[in-house]
């Protein structure tokens, strides 16, 4: 027997080393089978993904020559990390988001988050919020010296933030023990709404705060709005910064040193189900920041704190329970990304106030994976990964040359009342929406494997939220309108509008093909009917006029099948009432036979829309 060379765990030692150019050609005779003919460069880019801003993920990563290290967590640029330690002591905050408006029910709601593993409250005052007179009810049993508190109270910042002081004061709470944001963000709130608050306000409130209170920071840079109406990753980021120094320009001017205005903001992003794209923006965020911070003179006080909260965007109405899967992923990669709170929205949030059990399901989720996955052990536990470092850098750079186009146009307040901001996030929205449209980019149960008769997930209102400023969009948007159409035909009519798929031949020349058509159509809300699971052109017609079809038919088979039996059938389905034939295809197979098609990469939405029309299905 061959005997193992003694050189421990080296399992490569006796293997020659690869090189790219080996790779490629691999991927070469893997893309020859397939019918592509390209080679070297145009192999790899034939398996790479463009990204929004200009960003491309490759199939392979491999270290740089001359690549800088990314330092230490705790040190400038702070890539790996805010602070030495991480969350590797006692994992990230999970923060709880309050939203309700009742005093007494926000108390039992913030009084059960904190007993079962909720570690800081998020609460919403003001406008669809707490009246900033309820916050001392709302609050009633917190040990205020424990849980932080973060504020959320748009243009009543100032009244919500110095009635939570007042009640630190009044119940004993030692300044040096209080922690808290106190989330003054007039850009964020004129991005919201539309309102020009001035920043001086702000900036005293962060003057009296830094004199007086050392661990409330008084201003949160919120970039939430800007992911919500629609930006990219590096919009994001672009627009956090020259929100953030607008505010430190404001804070200088009102008397703070740079290194006690850079303590006094913390930064809020969204965290996506795209795992690698959260990881990497909120480690790109925090080497951003630190730039900033060493234009400014002050290298060492450049860490960034961050919140990182599940996208709103990604959230679903239709098959909610599919939320949690999303929260759960998004909330990984904030934690691996290193932030240092991370709030998980409740699966049912864009349907209403959540209820208690989908709370819970919420900051469970941060239980498990600190608990049980034990995702704060490591610090950047994803540093190192060429992927996650590339992505990491390109980001970065994509971010600072938006931050220079704002700060060039005058900075964040004048990008915003111009317009400059608006019509960017809408032209990001406008492809990715073509995008969703096209299932380009899939939403699961939405687009993709959708359930109509899924019973629907009732909730109480929730308060509405401050509007005229930019948009808030959803990625289900598109497809709810369609879906909420078909609910009105169904509560109308009785029955959902139908449409017949034509199956043709056996269940392996059919089945994907159905399946795709039936996807498609689903997530307009029109019912596929195959009863019975195969036809050809002796029982099209009674099968069709038996379905109950509104007047349309989709043939489903293999091209081969289509050649011998597409027009024949749908000459049949014609006879039996049939206005519109559709063929799951290629476009341009059987043309003579059929009027349109459905094949991956269609614009669903355009289809469906026009389906629902010719349907008459109330829009």
């Amino acid at each position: 027997m061959t005997v193992l060379p003694d050189d421990g765990l080296s399992l490569a030692a006796e293997f020659p080393d690869a090189t790219h150019e080996q790779w490629q050609r691999l991927v070469e005779g893997v893309l020859r089978k397939s019918g592509k003919e390209v080679t070297g460069e145009a192999a790899e880019d034939a398996l790479s993904t463009t990204l929004e801003d200009g960003l491309r993920t490759r199939p392979l990563y491999t270290a740089r020559p001359g690549e800088d290290a990314t330092g230490f967590p705790g040190f400038a640029p702070f890539v790996r990390g805010g602070r030495p330690e991480g969350t590797s002591a006692a994992g990230w905050d999970v923060r709880q988001r309050l939203a309700g408006t009742d005093p007494a029910r926000v108390n039992e709601a913030a009084l059960a988050d904190l007993e079962n593993g909720t570690t800081s409250l998020w609460l919403t005052v003001g406008e669809g919020g707490l009246p900033v007179t309820g916050l001392g009810r709302a609050l009633e049993g917190v040990y205020l010296d424990l849980a932080p508190i973060t504020l959320d109270a748009g243009a009543r910042y100032a009244d919500a933030a110095r009635a939570l002081l007042a009640l630190y004061a009044e119940r004993g709470v030692a300044p040096e023990a209080a922690h808290a944001s106190l989330g003054a963000d007039p850009l964020g709130h004129e991005a919201r709404t539309g309102e020009r608050p001035a920043l001086a306000e702000a900036a005293a409130l962060a003057a009296e705060t830094a004199a007086a209170w050392p661990q409330v920071r008084a201003l949160t840079v919120d970039a939430l709005p800007y992911h919500e109406a629609g930006g990219s990753a590096a919009e994001e980021l672009g627009l956090s910064l020259a929100t953030g120094v607008a505010y430190l320009r404001a804070l200088t001017e009102a008397g703070l040193g740079i290194d006690a205005a850079l303590g006094q903001l913390e930064f809020r992003y969204a965290a996506t189900a795209d795992q690698f794209l959260t990881i990497s923006k909120l480690r790109a965020a925090r080497r951003l920041w630190a730039r900033v911070a060493d234009a400014c003179g002050a290298p060492d006080a450049g860490t960034q704190r961050q919140h990182a909260v599940t996208s709103p965007v990604m959230m679903t109405r239709r098959d909610p329970w599919v939320n949690m899967l999303r929260t759960t992923v998004a909330c990984m990669a904030a934690g691996v990304g290193g932030a240092d709170a991370v709030t998980v929205l409740p699966f049912d949030h864009e349907l209403g106030l959540p209820d208690a059990f989908a709370r819970r399901i919420a900051r469970n989720t941060s239980t498990i994976l600190l608990e049980e996955s034990y995702l704060a052990r490591v610090i950047d536990p994803a540093g190192g990964s060429y992927y996650v470092e590339q992505l990491t850098d390109e980001l970065a750079e994509a971010a600072w040359e938006f931050f220079r186009t704002v700060e060039k146009a005058g900075g964040q307040a004048a990008a915003l009342r111009s317009g400059l901001v608006a019509e960017r996030l809408a032209a990001t929205w406008a492809v990715r929406s073509a995008k969703l449209a096209k299932r380009r980019e899939p939403i699961t149960g939405v687009s993709e494997f959708p359930h109509l008769s899924e019973k629907p997930v009732v909730r109480e209102p929730a308060p509405a939220g401050p509007t005229g400023g930019l948009p808030r969009v959803r990625r289900d948007e598109a497809y709810e309108a369609l879906r909420a159409r078909s609910d009105a035909h169904l509560a109308a009519t009785g029955a959902r509008p139908r449409i017949f798929l034509a199956a043709l031949g056996p269940a392996a020349a059919h089945t994907a093909r159905a399946t795709f058509a039936a996807n498609l159509f689903q997530a307009g809300g029109v019912e596929p009917v195959h009863d019975p699971v195969s036809v050809d052109p002796d029982t099209a017609a009674a099968a069709y006029a038996a379905s109950g079809a509104d007047g349309m038919a989709v043939l489903c088979s293999s091209d081969a099948l289509y050649e011998e039996q597409a027009e024949a059938v749908a000459a049949a389905l014609r006879s039996a009432g049939a206005t519109t034939v559709f063929l799951a295809g290629k476009p341009g197979t059987a043309q003579a036979a059929v009027d349109e098609y459905v094949f991956a990469g269609c614009d669903a939405v355009a289809v469906l829309s026009s389906v629902l029309d010719r349907m008459k299905v109330a829009s």
